[in-house]
């Protein structure tokens, strides 16, 4: 590999100089580096939220910008999805990452987990994790333990050479992440934790804890022997942080490890926004305290796939960060460029452009054949798993994504008979249809009872959608499916077949566009309710430019081009209406290929809108 070489030359280089140093003067309460008083300025980027195509543009973005420092999560879950395989190739590659930063001349402030938050899925943790039924995460709960030991057995090591004082660019490691907002405030699972950086990086390198601005979190949060940090945003009075961070280490630098640049974004809320005045403003007396600062985010990026956490958070993390979502500078961050100005010298020469974007237009979809019926077969090749009662999907061992549940009514329903959930066991929806036929839906939390009516032996289809696992709290043992029995009328329904359905395999291997010459000649165009599957493809013109996806008049569902899978949809509920496609996604010289999951109701016209800009601050219904 390219990065092995500079690794090696680099680090052979430095070995015959002066030996590399970074550390904590508690005495003049400031980082040293190599001996010398040191400030950094960094900005938090996500490598599992961007193409690995981009990793080098939106890195040179931050270090033009005036940085001297990246923050980079490493979410355990995006390296080893099922237990015992990892994986570290493509987007995943956290070495490749490494040196491109390094290449770029950025230092590295490395967050490792083993738990992130980050809005992302679970926090970080695989979701392989439930199947042990009583674990307790985050804690001395000794199966936790081994699977963390086991991982930073595998990651840590592969850490180690980046370390800065190995010749990388890691200049610190965070142990944990923001612990003290957690219930269990388990000392003894911090010793361990502690333990294992220290046994797999050794005794110099500089760990640190992160923590919210109250005595309560930065007491459970904290331990000796790793330096405790705070973070706030920009209505916080920096003053009083500081302070409380002086209270927990009344010696050493005045780090703020997470200063927020923007807020994350819910469905059905409007899309968050902190004003550029405020960020530099802030951001300006933080530094002339001296203080080290990491701007949370600079580059927010996508949650493709299933990524998203929690039940609620919107497929974009633009962020309202510096640069947007699709990676382009703002006046954010060209506010924020002044500010560090007066603080450093920056690199000289202009600010990268952003990427070029193209709208492609309209493309019309058709609808594949019926959803529950004739794609089993392709979606769920090994079959179902008969159960007398539901079973999870982690039961199931499918983490992610979506699952079928059939049965057949017990009785003749003329009449609508509620459908009901009593326990709030549906997580997270359940899109409901009897023969074919869409009823309607159950949904955690908000909709727990719908009615149903049908003849006695008429097959249930019930697909459930998991929406992606609590990322922070107490409920992050969040398991997905049919957690416990649905009601129908004075009926426990029973005798389930649970199909395992791997859309995602059947899309990247090429369906349904490679079984378009067997699919049924093309319906008439109506309006179509439930869940249901829709092709198309639009000609190449020789371009393969960023682009953004709009639904206009879809309401909630999954989109893949070309395979991939670039996250939800639900315009119906805002306030993100465009999807982020990036440009290498496409080709420019062959047919690309669009596969749309809608869950609800596709619109009679079934077309999308490829468009040269993001849509991402429109609400409507928020039903």
């Amino acid at each position: 590999k390219e990065w092995l070489f500079t690794k090696t030359r680099f680090s052979s280089f430095i070995s015959k100089s002066r030996k590399r140093s970074f550390s904590i003067d508690y005495k003049n309460n400031c980082f040293l580096k190599d001996d010398q008083p040191f400030q950094y300025i960094s900005g938090s980027i996500h490598y599992s939220r961007i193409p690995q195509y981009y990793w080098k543009d939106r890195l040179l973005k931050m270090y033009m910008t005036g940085l001297n420092a990246v923050q980079v999560y490493v979410p355990w879950n995006f390296h080893e999805g099922a237990q015992g395989v990892y994986n570290f190739t493509g987007d995943r590659d956290l070495e490749h990452f490494l040196n491109l930063a390094n290449q770029t001349g950025l230092l590295v402030i490395l967050r490792p987990g083993p738990y992130i938050c980050a809005e992302w899925e679970m926090g970080g943790l695989p979701a392989w994790l439930l199947q042990k039924p009583n674990i307790i995460l985050r804690s001395a709960d000794t199966d936790y333990l081994q699977a963390v030991s086991n991982w930073f057995a595998v990651l840590l090591p592969k850490i180690k050479p980046w370390l800065y004082i190995n010749g990388g660019n890691i200049i610190s490691v965070q142990v944990e992440n923001e612990y003290g907002s957690y219930y269990a405030c388990d000392y003894n699972y911090m010793r361990h934790l502690q333990t294992l950086f220290r046994f797999f990086l050794g005794e110099d390198t500089v760990l640190f804890t992160t923590d919210g601005n109250t005595d309560k979190e930065m007491t459970c949060g904290t331990l000796e022997g790793l330096y405790a940090t705070v973070d706030f945003g920009t209505d916080t009075n920096i003053s009083e942080a500081f302070k409380r961070q002086r209270r927990f280490e009344p010696r050493g630098p005045l780090v703020n490890s997470e200063f927020y640049t923007g807020w994350l974004d819910h469905w059905g809320d409007q899309h968050a926004r902190v004003t550029t005045e405020k960020v530099s403003k802030v951001l300006g007396e933080m530094l002339t305290m001296g203080a080290n600062v990491n701007m949370y985010m600079f580059e927010g990026g996508t949650n493709f796939g299933y990524w998203n956490g929690k039940d609620n958070f919107v497929t974009s993390y633009d962020y309202d960060a510096p640069l947007s979502e699709a990676g382009d500078p703002t006046e954010k961050l060209l506010a924020i460029r002044d500010v560090i100005k007066q603080f450093r010298d920056i690199p000289a020469g202009p600010m990268p452009p952003a990427t070029p974007k193209f709208a492609y237009g309209f493309v019309t979809l058709k609808k594949v054949k019926s959803f529950f019926y004739a794609l089993l077969s392709t979606l769920s090749p090994m079959g179902p798993v008969q159960s007398h009662y539901p079973l999870t999907f982690e039961e199931m061992k499918q983490y992610y994504g979506y699952m079928l549940y059939r049965t057949t009514l017990p009785r003749d329903l003329s009449e609508p008979t509620p459908l009901i959930s009593p326990l709030n066991g549906v997580h997270d929806r359940a899109y409901v249809s009897v023969n074919g036929v869409y009823q309607g839906l159950l949904q955690r939390d908000t909709a727990l009872v719908m009615n149903v009516t049908g003849h006695q032996g008429d097959t249930v289809d019930i697909l459930v959608e998991n929406m992606g696992r609590v990322n922070f709290g107490s409920k992050i043992n969040d398991y997905k499916g049919l957690l416990s029995n649905l009601i129908l009328g004075k009926d426990v329904l029973t005798d389930w077949k649970i199909y395992s359905l791997d859309i995602d395999g059947a899309i990247t291997g090429g369906w349904p566009h490679s079984a378009r010459k067997q699919s049924n000649p093309p319906m008439k165009k109506e309006l179509s309710f439930g869940p249901n599957l829709y092709m198309g493809t639009f000609p190449p013109n020789g371009l393969s430019w960023d682009t953004f996806l709009k639904l206009n008049e879809w309401t909630k569902g999954q989109v893949w081009i070309n395979g991939m899978n670039l996250g939800r949809y639900w315009p119906a509920r805002g306030p993100q209406q465009t999807l982020y496609v990036p440009g290498p996604l496409l080709s420019s010289n062959q047919p690309n290929n669009i596969t749309v999951l809608e869950l609800e109701g596709a619109p009679a016209h079934l077309r999308v809108l490829f468009m040269d800009r993001p849509q991402l601050n429109a609400t409507t219904d928020k039903s």
